[in-house]
């Protein structure tokens, strides 16, 4: 049994996915469900209304397809990706207890206003003490605003980090060692609060051989006695729905985890792996 829980659809601003060729996508690949869990980043400076969502027409039209599709057996469900910063903590909680959805995923997507997908971002900074700001925003948001059920892709950074290492010569690499005592405050967080930890496997498809976060930070979490994970692909066609799944889930199995979760209105559901 196994369910993609990140992806993306034409209410993103950055997908055109028709949702029914996602699901598509999912069964042949022999997913028994999966989440949509469409961008909302107010306030993304870069390109304002980039990621403004349309909540009604959204909750609307997944409902109807959630509808149809269960009917058959297929686990659909509805959620969202909030895109967190400090500021917008009691916006959020608003619209939760307006709204309701099967799963929130909390991720960092700015930090200062400014989205490191952008070079500019690393411009006179080392990369070091980059990864330390972007850990110090993701500790502030979570301790703003914890009514998420999962942090997606924790170390997020590192995928643009690496991009313009190459491009200055210079190693750009993030490593649990190098953020230790940060990462293990935001791990614990988690772990006190109950909330997971997203396993985002589209670090593969920047060329990464492991998922955000790494298999390192995977290991700690595990090891501070960490258990609730989510897995997405973070799918923004098709083509991605589940990517990198069969390789990420035995070494999940290695590292000690027997398990991962689903939100339904917004209660974990554990599955094991293998079944």
């Amino acid at each position: 049994m196994i369910s993609d829980n990140h992806m993306h659809t034409r209410f993103s601003g950055d997908s055109d996915a028709d949702p029914a060729d996602m699901i598509s996508a999912a069964r042949k690949k022999g997913l028994t469900g999966l989440t949509f869990t469409d961008h909302l980043d107010w306030d993304y400076a870069a390109e304002p209304g980039l990621f403004d969502l349309d909540i009604p027409a959204y909750l609307s039209y997944m409902e109807n397809l959630q509808n149809v599709i269960t009917s058959d057996g297929f686990s659909l469900r509805i959620g969202i990706e909030l895109g967190l910063q400090p500021h917008l903590a009691k916006r959020h909680a608003a619209l939760l207890s307006e709204h309701s959805f099967d799963f929130v995923i909390g991720s960092i997507h700015q930090v200062g206003g400014a989205d490191p997908y952008y070079d500019e971002f690393f411009e006179g900074r080392s990369f070091r003490a980059v990864y330390d700001i972007f850990l110090e925003e993701t500790l502030a948001n979570i301790t703003a605003f914890s009514d998420i059920d999962t942090l997606g892709h924790l170390d997020y950074i590192c995928r643009y980090g690496q991009r313009v290492a190459k491009t200055r010569g210079e190693d750009g690499t993030f490593s649990y060692d190098n953020h230790a005592a940060l990462i293990d405050e935001i791990l614990s967080f988690l772990i006190n609060h109950d909330i997971a930890l997203e396993v985002n496997t589209g670090a593969y498809r920047y060329g990464y051989d492991e998922p955000n976060p790494s298999f390192a930070i995977l290991s700690r979490y595990h090891a501070l006695g960490g258990r609730l994970l989510t897995l997405g692909a973070d799918a923004h066609s098709p083509s991605d729905v589940a990517a990198a799944f069969d390789l990420v889930i035995p070494r999940l199995i290695a590292v000690g985890f027997s398990s991962y979760f689903v939100f339904e209105k917004r209660n974990p559901v554990e599955i094991p792996f293998g079944k």
